[in-house]
């Protein structure tokens, strides 16, 4: 009996992005387990206060995240992957990143969900400009 994998990708928009449908798009009769992440803009960086942020993703940037996905999804602990990232300016507390995956165990997820979340920022060719209180920027995570 051959057990199938889902990737349920989301995707690389400029879009709010919802965790409750990355979750439904996991959903699994086998899983026992959901394990979902969400990136929020915070108020801070290294010390210094944070305004808002602005995010710009490579032509390649959704390919890379089918990648990164197919990846986790090929583990055959995983039933199913769904991860977005958004581009463009965000404000703080808004949601940057979201991954979702089940699988029939909680240490399992756990484990997937922040792989898929480290190979993401790893390896997404996103770049994110933060705009400070002072009105200094910087461009940071470049991969």
């Amino acid at each position: 009996m051959t057990i199938e994998t889902r990737v349920a990708l989301g995707a690389v928009t400029d879009r709010p992005l919802d965790l409750a449908a990355h979750e439904a798009a996991v959903a699994d009769r086998r899983a026992g387990a959901v394990v979902s992440f969400q990136g929020v803009v915070r108020d801070h960086d290294h010390g210094r206060a944070v305004t808002r942020l602005e995010y710009e993703g490579h032509p390649s940037a959704e390919t890379v995240l089918r990648e990164v996905a197919a990846e986790i999804a090929a583990d055959p602990a995983v039933h199913a992957v769904a991860v977005s990232h958004r581009i463009g300016p965000l404000e703080i507390g808004d949601v940057a990143l979201v991954a979702a995956v089940s699988t029939a165990h909680r240490a399992a997820g756990f484990a997937a969900c922040a792989r898929l979340v480290d190979e993401v920022k790893a390896r997404l060719p996103i770049w994110k400009r933060q705009v400070f209180d002072d009105g200094t920027e910087e461009w940071v995570n470049c991969p």
